[in-house]
């Protein structure tokens, strides 16, 4: 499914129109989510809200030089800095330009939802950094997203949050760890459907403990892949051989929290499993086997060992159930050239520190 706008707008274009060629203006997780649209894998449709949008943010309210005396030379006052910037930036006006266009793409997203039987569409609202999901660094869980989002003003509100998530303490002390220029660095978001997933989680196309590359390690859980990525609860792990699809490993573990919509506060709550699916497989064997056989070609058309995070809606029939929300490039063992043993652990040990940066 794509997005047609109708008209070209100056700071908005549909996510299937950015790829790597303009990373620059969508940032990398929108990049990314272009390449797989164009390249027929399933993604669930959206706008970006380019980098020229922020950067005129910034020059409107005369942001920039006010952010740069209030950047940390000590890690140690990363967090009051980052609280400082991001009060500025969340109170700073965005320009009507902007604000009028974000709106229209949104009412035309919303009536062509409904248009294709969406009864009440919402959107995840997603920061896509200029620097990020680059091989050689990862800003994985350091920007903010947010979800369930619903209304023009909530958008509008969400994006200028996003804008202000490029100055996380952590991401204030990794770009300074890496060498990033803050100025240099720039924000996109993307505003993108959200799929009310039955059940979601996150691949590598190798081992995450061990760097493996013939296999497909799977993490999922009830619900959003919110639950796995923040580890709030013990998540299911398989494991694919890429060549047989043989699932090689198979953990069920006891899981009780699960990110879900709560349609009466029109948001995602953490909420309990209820208790016959806490200890059943999340996925079944045809999902597993058809993950697998999606990361590999997403893998192939990267060229590089991949980190998937992917939704399988409760509203469609398989195959039409999978859709992929992000993939970016592993890089914690893509990196390495030393020879690779064979998978030991599994991901449920290791998916929590991987996503808050740990060991990376």
């Amino acid at each position: 499914m794509k997005m047609e706008l109708g008209k070209t707008f100056r700071y908005v274009l549909p996510l299937d129109k950015g790829d790597y060629s303009s990373v620059l203006k969508v940032g990398g997780k929108n990049a990314s989510l272009g390449e797989l649209t164009k390249a027929g894998f399933s993604v669930p449709p959206g706008v970006c809200v380019t980098s020229d949008a922020y950067a005129l943010f910034l020059r409107e309210n005369n942001l920039w030089e006010k952010i740069d005396k209030l950047l940390p030379l000590e890690i140690s006052k990363a967090e009051e800095a980052s609280s400082e910037i991001r009060e500025l930036i969340e109170s700073s006006k965005i320009p009507e330009e902007t604000e009028e266009e974000i709106g229209e793409a949104y009412e035309i997203m919303d009536k062509q939802l409904r248009g294709l039987g969406v009864k009440e569409p919402r959107f995840a609202v997603r920061s896509s950094g200029t620097a990020e999901d680059m091989p050689t660094a990862s800003f994985a869980g350091q920007f903010d997203s947010f979800l369930w989002v619903k209304g023009s003003e909530n958008i509008l509100e969400n994006v200028r949050k996003c804008w202000s998530s490029l100055f996380t303490s952590r991401g204030i002390e990794y770009r300074n760890k890496m060498g990033i220029s803050h100025q240099a660095s720039s924000m996109s978001a993307g505003i993108q459907l959200m799929v009310d997933a039955k059940s979601a989680g996150v691949m590598f196309t190798l081992n995450p403990v061990n760097g493996d590359r013939s296999i497909v390690e799977i993490g999922a859980n009830w619900g959003l892949a919110d639950s796995v990525v923040k580890g709030i609860t013990l998540v299911d792990t398989f494991r694919v051989d890429k060549v047989t699809f043989g699932i090689t490993t198979r953990l069920v573990q006891t899981k009780t929290l699960q990110c879900v919509l709560d349609r009466e506060k029109g948001e995602g709550v953490d909420e309990e499993i209820p208790a016959e699916l806490q200890n059943t497989p999340c996925l079944n064997d045809e999902e597993i086997i058809e993950l697998t056989r999606q990361a590999k070609a997403i893998e192939k058309y990267y060229k590089s060992p991949q980190d998937i995070e992917f939704a399988i809606s409760k509203d469609l029939e398989f195959p039409k159930n999978i859709s992929f929300v992000q993939s970016r490039p592993e890089t914690k063992w893509s990196q390495r050239k030393e020879p690779l043993t064979k998978s030991k652990g599994h991901i449920a040990e290791h998916l929590v520190d991987w996503f808050t940066g740990k060991g990376i």
